[in-house]
């Protein structure tokens, strides 16, 4: 509590500085607003964006699925078929060398402006986080315990099953909280490509009009939207692997 509390406190000190600073220099509203004007932004202006928010929770959940059920096959493939892995694993991390903003613009030539140019997107962004942090975990696991597993006859999927896939959840947590906060953005980035609703579209609409609170309102969202993310992948974790926390 005390950290959170701490964090609060430092967030409040920046924000009266960049108060301060806006009104001091008299920095225009179109180049830097001050948060008191980006505050009353969010709750005025709640009408114009309000539809805009669903199909960005919607895509971001969606995206995150898809993201974390590719990163599972993924690792999963990678440790059960050790074969595959020097030729599959660089192809991995070279996807994540390649900007995703210049590969969407392609994704929609290939695939069109509909849902799924979105969700490889936000596939491409999320679902490395996940794979590694699996495989990591796969290869922690005790190896006493599996040596006593294989010399009282387990099979290789038994070994799987009760030792490797429960003693990698916490690395899968780690994966899910990083791939949890990028969604969001990946979803913002999806949204670029075209869309008739979303915070990405609310977001340009805003820059164009020269609306730079209602872009701040749109990243204060974003950052909503990616604690909650966060703060719902770690409950999770707290109540599937108990034993970590005990």
């Amino acid at each position: 509590m005390k950290y959170y509390l701490k964090f609060a406190l430092f967030m409040v000190v920046l924000l009266v500085i960049w108060e301060v600073l806006v009104k001091v220099l008299n920095v225009d509203s179109y180049t830097l607003p001050a948060p008191s004007a980006i505050v009353q932004a969010f709750f005025t202006g709640y009408p114009d964006y309000k539809s805009d928010l669903v199909p960005t929770v919607l895509l971001v959940l969606e995206g995150l699925f898809m993201s974390v059920v590719f990163g599972i096959v993924m690792a999963v493939t990678l440790h059960l078929i050790p074969t595959v892995e020097p030729y599959i694993y660089p192809l991995l991390i070279m996807s994540q060398n390649v900007p995703v903003i210049v590969v969407a613009p392609l994704l929609v030539i290939w695939f069109g402006f509909g849902l799924l140019p979105k969700l490889i997107v936000i596939t491409l962004v999320c679902f490395f986080p996940v794979t590694v942090s699996l495989l990591e975990g796969f290869k922690s696991v005790d190896q006493d315990l599996r040596k006593y597993m294989l010399i009282s006859g387990a099979t290789r999927l038994q070994i799987f099953t009760k030792l490797e896939w429960p003693g990698s959840m916490p690395f899968l947590f780690n994966g899910l909280k990083i791939a949890g906060t990028y969604s969001v953005m990946g979803a913002i980035i999806s949204e670029w490509l075209g869309t008739d609703k979303g915070l990405g579209k609310f977001m340009i609409i805003s820059q164009r009009a020269f609306q730079v609170d209602n872009v701040f309102v749109a990243i204060v969202w974003i950052i909503i939207f990616a604690l909650v993310i966060f703060g719902v992948i770690r409950l999770l974790e707290k109540m599937t692997v108990r034993w970590k926390h005990d």
